[in-house]
């Protein structure tokens, strides 16, 4: 069960909840079919429960929400990408550990 502390990120409420998020934002682009996805998700998840309050965390499916991954030029998945000040700040493509996702998010 995913993590209630997960948002789930659209096409629709892109700009709002992770372009105009005061706190920095790590966002997973997933996709159902993905497997390596499936591993990174407890890692986020975990990020998530963990960084309340400092850090918001969501999630978007690639196929779900084609226009915010064609804009940002998302070519697999997983990518994790953090955003601080309405700004992309560091992108990974791949799983990544727990540490490599917390580093990109205090760089």
């Amino acid at each position: 069960m995913p993590s209630k502390n997960v948002l789930a990120i659209n096409d629709l409420n892109f700009v709002h909840e992770v372009l105009e998020s005061a706190e920095p934002f790590l966002l997973e682009f997933t996709a159902k079919w993905c497997g390596p996805c499936r591993t990174l998700a407890p890692i986020v998840e975990r990020i998530a429960d963990d960084s309340m309050g400092t850090v918001r965390v969501g999630t978007i499916d690639i196929d779900d929400a084609p226009a915010v991954a064609a804009k940002l030029g998302i070519r697999g998945a997983p990518t994790v990408v953090v955003f601080k000040d309405g700004e992309e700040r560091a992108r990974q493509l791949g799983v990544a550990s727990r540490e490599r996702l917390l580093a990109m998010i205090d760089d």
